[in-house]
């Protein structure tokens, strides 16, 4: 067991954490994603890696069996948008840490026009300038369904929901 105060690693780290195109490359998603550290880049990895690793486990099981549980597994991809309802085991399997990154709150503020930067729409989140529906959200990094997407606006209390607020000129 564990103390109860004391959370544990959600993520893995490389095996080669020094590797110069590993570097370049998560130097490049996270400055493309507005990340706050590559901590985050690592937990969405392990979020992927899990899928993946459970798409990879469905090829053993019996037909009918697998059949079922695939049909499980991408319909819960496609709740949050990530894949298509007709989409195959193989296409779980071509899912790339970037197509999560682009199921991200932060992500969709910046898309949708409502920050001029990836990084203003981080702020913008983490300050509770952001409601989803009517319920302000103040984390960057929540994977979003595409029917929450279409609910993304600037919260009507926010100072910046006045025409007028620099941020807009």
């Amino acid at each position: 067991m564990g103390d109860i105060k004391r959370a544990r690693k959600k993520y893995k780290s490389p095996r080669r954490p020094w590797d110069p195109r590993l570097l370049e490359y998560e130097l490049k998603l996270v400055g493309q994603y507005g990340l706050r550290n590559k901590r985050e880049l690592r937990r969405t990895q392990e979020i992927l890696r899990r899928i993946r690793s459970s798409a990879r486990k469905l090829f053993v099981l019996p037909e009918e069996e697998r059949v079922t549980k695939t049909r499980e597994l991408v319909s819960r991809l496609a709740r949050y948008g990530i894949l298509d309802e007709r989409a195959s085991l193989d296409d779980i399997l071509r899912l790339t840490v970037e197509s999560l990154l682009e199921r991200r709150l932060q992500t969709i503020v910046f898309k949708k026009g409502l920050a001029k930067t990836i990084y203003q729409a981080r702020q913008l989140v983490t300050h509770g300038h952001i409601v989803i529906g009517d319920k302000v959200v103040k984390k960057p990094g929540k994977l979003l369904t595409p029917e929450e997407e279409e609910m993304v606006r600037i919260n009507p209390r926010s100072p910046l929901a006045r025409e007028d607020h620099p941020i807009w000129k």
